[in-house]
C-alpha cells in the first residue's frame, strides 16, 4: 500500500477519531475516500480535509458551515473565496467565543464571590448551632 493513503483504521489512529466518526463525515460529503471493494481508502486530500474539519468543529463552526468552505476549494480562484469565506466566519465565531468567555469569566467571579459567602458563614456559625 501507499504511503499516502490510508487504511480506515490508519486514519483512526493518527487523527484520533472514532471509524463512525469517519463514516459519519464520508456520509456527510466532508470526506471522499476511494474504495477497493468495501476497503475505504483516504487520501493526502482526505487527510488535509479531516485536519480542517477537526480544526473546524474545534472552533466551533458547524459541519455544513465547513462543508461549504471545504467546496470552495475548487472555485477556481486560488483559493481567495475559501479564504474570505473562511475568514469572514472565524470573525464571527471568534467574537462569539470572545463573548461566551466574558460571560462565562463573569459567572466565574459571581460564583467565587457565593462561595466565599458561604464560606464565611460557615466559619462564623458554630457548628452545634447547625444541629
Amino acid at each position: 500500500m501507499s504511503d499516502t493513503l490510508l487504511t480506515i483504521g490508519e486514519m483512526c489512529a493518527k487523527y484520533e477519531v472514532t471509524p463512525r466518526t469517519l463514516r459519519f463525515y464520508e456520509s456527510r460529503e466532508l470526506l471522499f475516500p476511494t474504495r477497493e471493494g468495501t476497503k475505504r481508502l483516504f487520501g493526502k486530500s482526505c487527510q488535509a480535509r479531516l485536519k480542517l474539519i477537526l480544526r473546524g468543529k474545534r472552533f466551533g463552526f458547524a459541519l455544513e458551515e465547513i462543508r461549504q468552505l471545504l467546496n470552495l476549494y475548487d472555485a477556481g480562484d486560488q483559493q481567495r473565496t475559501q479564504l474570505q469565506r473562511t475568514y469572514d466566519l472565524g470573525v464571527e465565531h471568534y467574537r462569539s467565543m470572545v463573548a461566551q468567555r466574558d460571560e462565562l469569566n463573569e459567572a466565574i467571579a459571581e460564583f467565587e464571590e457565593q462561595l466565599n459567602w458561604v464560606k464565611s458563614v460557615l466559619n462564623e456559625t458554630p457548628a452545634e448551632a447547625a444541629e
